[in-house]
């Protein structure tokens, strides 16, 4: 057993052999990580087993993700803070039409149709981060197949959504407050700030950090009504941004804007360093006057802080950049207000962690027949997604680490080997930044003074041919012959 035997030893499928058949699976699948099961068994025997193992319904993906999340936590040190990264991934099937069981993704109107359903599934993921970037591991994921209302029951009488008159629990934005409340518990005694985009911006959300006093920060969407001291007041009440431009500046700081390239969905912005003012406030956060809970007891309000970042000189014809941050972690100052800024900026590794998953796996390709099937598969690719992108981001991290913490012996030996740094010389074990770019150099990385760190796909690519490297060792070095 390699890597994966220590990340899931604690595990419980409820038989050994299962148990076993995972560890193999996820070391066999990170060998070769975005080729199809049958490529990365190499025989009929490995393919048939893992074909079972997916099919099981024994298997339980939620025990999977229990063993990597009770790891995750214990690679938190204490005291040290630690981000949890919300978001939502979907994974679409829409050409595999004889998959069983997916769910309706989207809806919406074509140039020459007039209605396109997406089919496939939703991942909603929180991934943990240090302060400086590097990926411990995820601290849930849940997996499910959405049910879209017909068009024509979406309404109630009145005109208004059905949606609005369900209580938090009924609805699918539960899994915001899902993953808050299993991240909590996982990490108890230790400090986690739980960070999420627009789509969490909602009084339910806040309200359960709250109650279980959890740090959060979100990206503000709504403008909505603050300090109100009543749930019907009218007059002296202000909303979120109209509170915010009356406050004084705090400070400005600049930041590095990467390019965003022009497409049908998005202006484009170019790569630029822009200076940010800031202007920090407290305020209180009302509970939402349609809220269904109202009728069955008094909702709180809600003490929060709001940070407002807003580029001072944008170029022409460019929006500026902005950003309002709400969280319940009391922000006084400059230096504190630039630190919640940075660790929203880290939101970005779940982003391109799901491109690790999707782009570079390509697990929307794996064909498994049904939608059981497809999250079994799934959290174990979701696993060995997080140590591939964890390896992408540790030299930047950790650079003066040893190898050895990545690499087993004959691994970092064969890399230095292929790499022609050895010269026939005993050598002590290289650093982690040493290794990244040799295995880099493999996948296509030139590794020129103007070439920035090697990314996500380079390195895979490097890390499947080192596999076969050391697998072309093994067998060359062996005592078994052909005859």
């Amino acid at each position: 057993m390699g890597w994966a035997f220590e990340e899931l030893e604690d595990m419980d499928l409820g038989d050994k052999r299962l148990n076993a058949r995972a560890m193999k699976l996820c070391d066999k699948l990170s060998e070769s990580p975005e080729s199809p099961i049958n490529q990365a068994c190499e025989d009929w025997t490995e393919t048939k087993a893992a074909y079972r193992f997916f099919q099981n319904d024994n298997v339980d993906a939620e025990r999977i993700m229990s063993a990597h999340r009770n790891k995750t936590a214990s690679r938190v040190a204490p005291g040290d803070t630690v981000l949890a990264l919300q978001d939502t991934s979907y994974i679409i099937y829409t050409r595999h039409p004889k998959t069983r069981g997916l769910g309706d993704i989207s809806l919406k109107k074509g140039k020459n149709i007039d209605k396109i359903t997406s089919r496939g599934l939703v991942m909603h993921t929180c991934l943990a981060v240090t302060t400086e970037g590097k990926p411990l591991g995820l601290l849930d994921q849940t997996i499910f197949a959405r049910k879209l209302r017909p068009e024509n029951q979406r309404r109630s009488r009145g005109g208004k959504y059905v949606q609005d008159s369900l209580p938090v629990e009924e609805k699918e934005s539960y899994r915001w407050i899902s993953a808050l409340e299993k991240t909590t518990a996982a990490c108890r005694g230790s400090s986690v700030v739980t960070v999420c985009d627009r789509e969490c911006d909602f009084y339910d959300f806040f309200k359960a950090a709250a109650e279980s006093d959890a740090s959060v920060l979100i990206r503000a969407s709504q403008n909505r009504t603050v300090d109100r001291n009543s749930r019907y007041a009218e007059k002296d009440v202000s909303k979120l941004w109209g509170h915010m431009s009356a406050q004084p500046e705090l400070g400005e700081f600049s930041v590095d804007v990467c390019a965003v390239p022009k497409t049908r969905h998005c202006k484009g912005r170019t790569a630029r360093t822009a200076m940010m003012t800031v202007k920090v406030a407290p305020f209180t956060m009302n509970p939402p006057r349609n809220n269904p809970k109202h009728g069955s007891g008094s909702l709180p309000d809600i003490p929060m802080y709001a940070i407002h970042v807003l580029e001072r000189d944008p170029p022409e014809n460019e929006d500026p950049v902005e950003w309002m941050l709400l969280t319940n972690i009391p922000v006084t100052d400059l230096e504190s207000a630039r630190q919640k800024v940075r660790w929203y900026s880290l939101r970005w590794r779940i982003e391109m962690y799901f491109k690790t998953l999707k782009s570079g796996f390509r697990v929307e390709a794996c064909r498994l027949q049904s939608a059981d099937r497809l999250i079994r598969y799934l959290m174990v690719m979701s696993i060995i997604a997080w140590r591939l992108f964890m390896i992408t981001l540790i030299a930047r991290t950790e650079a003066a680490v040893s190898c050895t913490d990545l690499l087993a012996e004959l691994e970092w030996k064969v890399l230095f080997l292929k790499g022609g740094s050895c010269h026939g010389k005993q050598i002590p074990p290289p650093t982690i930044a040493e290794a990244v770019v040799l295995i880099a150099k493999l996948g296509g990385y030139l590794a020129r003074k103007s070439d920035g760190p090697p990314g996500t796909l380079v390195l895979w690519r490097g890390w499947k041919r080192l596999m076969d490297l050391v697998e072309g060792y093994e067998i060359a070095t062996s005592n078994k012959t052909c005859g």
